[in-house]
């Protein structure tokens, strides 16, 4: 019973205002020191895949340890010229006079080759290595400006390679501050005030998710300054789309208690106090046990993976904790104000005892057509996202080739289609083979075996080039002189007993048959050498290592995940089964979010594939974010069971919770589709998968079918806790009628 309002300890006026406006000082002072990150994260991000592998990785061996054999750590640019047709002496000078100019730039580390003819002489290219510590993006952006200003009108050049292809993946990351963040943040802003229908109201929730990122931000900055975590353009995109939509989440789960509060006559202070104790409790198990569906991503072997677990659980701990102080003092502050012009005057639509009585309302009219029809409804629901889920099957997430990495243009991705036309499919980016110098002619002969190497070399300071071409004699490596004749044979780097073999590929770096190539190497070059005894590396033994380590994460963390939040649930819900039916419905959602998906991959956007993390990450959201939902509604449902008993609780719940619910998960579905806005295949991707699955969740699963199913089961939903023997001290409850046209709310 509410005791008078003489009896109960009031805070004083001072308090009353003071605590509210204390805490808003303190988050527009966080604001103030965060906001400034968002210019600087730039300095302390990297695109550079080989770095995210794991240092058990070939790939990353061979990395480590090739400015011991080619000098300056640098990334290789290939710069592939055309002219209409034979090219001439003329214009082969005039590449050389280009190639001249590109080495006078300052981040050109070493000697740029000379323009090398293709054997049909319609084209040339020419090897630039750029400095990989410095701004690989502004580097390859010069060469392309220069070649279009310096080379005749009659010379078409294209700048392609591993540093042509980071060029195009850094520019597609260039609208992840600005671009990306106004997207969502209008788009979560226009289904606010369509919500709400209130001005102001938006703005307090948009400040509470966008305070929370600028924290969140300021925090991953310095971590990564500091070496301690590992970030790039994809982590950084995620944490911006994750802190919006979790903080808006969260805040639109308290507005709804504050609104409730304030729509039967409390004060701002109560009002205040009320949404708080109701929303605590789901939003900070929400909260936990989204950072715990994250913080499993530490078990995994690639560093952007483990990155990006403690990452966005700063991102969601900054989020918890500006819904439960931040929007809390703003309203407090502003009262019924922040609902202007619609100020709530009345309780929102409630479910009568009697369902036979007119309801009105969405919510409660649904409520009554489950309770109707509670059978029906899980049955077809499941049905139809089984059929749906038949489409994962179809899912090709095996690696994507880099030339695909980037959507809309690519002057990489066009170079290398060039490129490929006049030369090995593979100058550029070859394949790196660390072996004993003793080993060297047993390497090169597996090498010069393979269909998928076109020649061979082996690093030497002592040819221009910085390569000595190398054959097998007599059992013996020869080695090739660079030079008129008369000119002595160069001799291999050697380094701590070790040479580097460089075999040209065939086929392109990104191609599935490289990628067998690499693996056929490996195979080879253990059964030769012995085993571990050949380190083969290059941009394609990258991407290898990076799917399987991909795929292997992929296999062991999702399990994982599940059991993690299984146990939450069961803790959070106090029931067994409640939790296993929910994780089950999860289960279901994502199946078919990832099946439907599949098809608009394939047949509507025809992308060449899917990379292997994919299905990881758009699990760890759907099922983690999705579990918010789950426990918005069940914390909700057994708050009211607990008074009304399971059945009417259920009805209840759905009708308190599914305004917000809904209103969540289309802010939840803006925020992450406007990854889609970023020209890079990973994110639009996990933009579809996410955005599809949470629509599905919210308006399938949270609202058909765990009431539907939850309402048939009964009280049996709560085994083995005393709810379940109890029910609120009410009678037995009947069975479930599936299609009944009348029903009262029993137990």
């Amino acid at each position: 019973m509410m005791q008078p309002h003489h009896a109960r300890r009031v805070p004083t006026r001072w308090l009353r205002i003071g605590i509210p406006v204390l805490l808003v000082l303190v988050w527009l002072a966080a604001g103030s020191i965060g906001g400034p990150s968002f210019g600087k994260v730039a300095e302390v991000s990297s695109n550079d895949r080989s770095t995210f592998l794991p240092q058990s990785a070939d790939a990353t061996q061979v990395n480590e340890r090739l400015a011991d054999f080619l000098g300056e750590e640098s990334i290789p640019a290939v710069v592939v010229v055309t002219g209409d047709g034979d090219l001439t002496a003329e214009q082969i000078a005039d590449v050389q006079a280009f190639a001249d100019d590109v080495a006078g730039l300052e981040d050109v580390a070493g000697d740029v080759s000379p323009p090398i003819p293709s054997d049909d002489g319609e084209a040339v290219q020419l090897f630039v290595p750029i400095d990989a510590s410095g701004e690989v993006g502004d580097t390859v952006a010069e060469i392309r400006a220069m070649a279009a200003d310096d080379l005749p009108s009659d010379l078409t050049a294209w700048v392609t390679g591993p540093a042509g292809f980071t060029a195009d993946l850094v520019e597609g990351f260039l609208g992840i501050d600005g671009l990306l963040l106004g997207v969502a943040l209008g788009a979560v802003f226009l289904i606010l005030v369509i919500v709400y229908r209130s001005p102001l109201l938006p703005v307090l929730v948009l400040a509470t998710s966008m305070f929370a990122l600028c924290a969140a931000l300021l925090t991953v900055w310095w971590l990564a300054y500091a070496g301690i975590v590992v970030l790039n353009g994809q982590v950084q995109g995620i944490l911006f789309i994750l802190v919006i939509g979790a903080a808006t989440d969260y805040a639109l789960l308290y507005v709804a208690r504050f609104r409730e509060a304030i729509s039967t006559g409390a004060r701002r202070w109560d009002a205040t106090l009320s949404a708080w104790r109701g929303a605590f409790e789901p939003i900070l198990a929400s909260g936990g046990t989204v950072i715990a569906g994250l913080l499993c991503l530490l078990l995994s072997d690639l560093a952007t993976n483990r990155a990006l677990g403690p990452i966005a659980s700063i991102g969601i701990v900054f989020a918890v904790l500006s819904a439960l102080t931040f929007l809390p003092a703003l309203l407090a502050l502003f009262g019924r104000t922040a609902f202007w012009p619609f100020i709530p005057k009345h309780a929102s639509a409630a479910l009568p005892d009697d369902l036979t009585q007119p309801v009105k309302g969405l919510w409660p009219r649904q409520a009554r057509f489950i309770a109707r029809h509670a059978r029906i409804v899980w049955i077809v629901c499941t049905v139809v996202l089984l059929a749906g889920a038949i489409g994962i099957t179809q899912l090709k997430a095996d690696g994507v080739p880099t030339s695909d990495l980037v959507l809309g243009a690519s002057e990489a991705r066009d170079g290398q289609q060039v490129l490929s036309e006049h030369f090995p499919a593979g100058s550029g980016s070859p394949v790196y083979v660390v072996v004993p110098e003793d080993d060297l002619a047993g390497t090169v002969e597996v090498l010069e075996a393979s269909d998928g190497i076109d020649s061979v070399s082996v690093a030497s300071s002592d040819s221009p080039t910085g390569q000595a071409a190398v054959k097998v004699e007599g059992g013996e490596p020869v080695f090739t002189a660079v030079g008129p004749p008369g000119t002595p044979a160069p001799a291999p780097t050697v380094s701590d007993g070790d040479v580097l073999v460089i075999g040209t590929l065939t086929d392109a770096a990104d191609s599935v048959a490289a990628e067998q190539t690499v693996r056929a190497l490996r195979v080879d070059l253990d059964e030769s050498l012995g085993a571990d005894t050949a380190l083969v590396g290059g941009e394609t033994a990258t991407d290898v290592d990076t799917n399987d380590t991909s795929t292997r994460d992929r296999t062991l963390i999702i399990p994982v995940i599940l059991a993690v939040i299984l146990v939450i649930l069961m803790l959070l819900l106090r029931s067994i089964l409640a939790p296993v039916l929910l994780i089950a419905t999860v289960i279901l959602s994502f199946a078919t979010a990832l099946g439907v998906s599949a098809l608009v991959f394939n047949g509507v956007f025809q992308f060449a594939g899917a990379d292997p993390a994919v299905p990881l990450y758009g699990f760890v959201f759907l099922v983690a974010l999705g579990v918010d939902y789950n426990i918005f509604l069940m914390s909700r449902v057994r708050e009211e069971s607990l008074v009304h008993g399971t059945r009417p609780g259920i009805l209840r719940g759905l009708v308190a919770t599914g305004g917000v619910i809904t209103s969540a998960g289309l802010v939840l579905a803006a925020t992450f589709a406007a990854l889609g806005v970023i020209p890079i295949l990973f994110l639009a991707q996990l933009a579809f998968i996410v955005a599809f699955g949470v629509l599905l969740d919210t308006f399938v699963v949270r609202s058909l079918l765990v009431p539907a199913l939850s309402y048939d089961i009964g009280r049996a939903i709560w085994w083995p806790s005393k709810l379940w023997r109890s029910d609120a001290g009410a009678p037995a409850e009947p069975a479930a009628t599936a299609g009944r046209s009348r029903r009262t709310l029993e137990p």
